[in-house]
């Protein structure tokens, strides 16, 4: 039995019985959710325990990683700010304000604040190109959608995380 299976082995169990047996890579989203849980993102080790659990590849594995925003294959911060910066969100003024974002956070695209506290990566794709700029925070607990944002807005925010947080 792999680590994920001696942790989380009823949980694992409940997923696989959702699944026929004949199908258990389908199981492959929620497993991923249940393993990034533990340190707020997968690692090498998780991928290859899903693989070996569901009977596929850790290649496999890491590509439904690489595809899903909500899916995380590095360390980052407690709250992972993803600005959406598609073409759509762009022409809205997303572009800009990732970048006057990452300025006033004195963090590069894709990096974290020193205090450790704050990723702030850019995706694609959050169904809000109406709303632009726009970005989802996902948290350990929950994800929250914040749109029709300006730099200003989206600093109070970070400032109320680290008040919380004793930053």
């Amino acid at each position: 039995m792999n680590p994920l299976q001696e942790r989380y082995g009823q949980e694992i169990e409940a997923v696989l019985a959702k699944y026929p047996s004949d199908q258990k890579r389908s199981a492959v989203m929620p497993l991923l959710y249940i393993a990034q849980r533990e340190h707020g993102h997968i690692t090498r080790e998780q991928l290859g325990q899903v693989g070996d659990i569901l009977g596929i590849s850790s290649t496999d594995v890491a590509s439904i990683v690489g595809f899903y925003t909500l899916y995380h294959d590095a360390p980052g911060g407690k709250y992972r700010l993803q600005v959406c910066n598609d073409l759509p969100c762009a022409l809205r003024g997303a572009d800009k304000f990732f970048d006057d974002l990452c300025s006033r956070l004195d963090v590069q695209p894709g990096g974290t604040t020193a205090d450790g506290l704050v990723t702030v990566e850019g995706v694609m794709c959050l169904a809000a190109c109406h709303r632009a700029p726009m970005f989802q925070v996902q948290s350990h607990t929950e994800i929250t959608y914040y749109e029709d944002q300006t730099v200003d807005k989206a600093v109070q925010l970070v400032d109320s995380w680290r008040q919380v947080n004793g930053k």
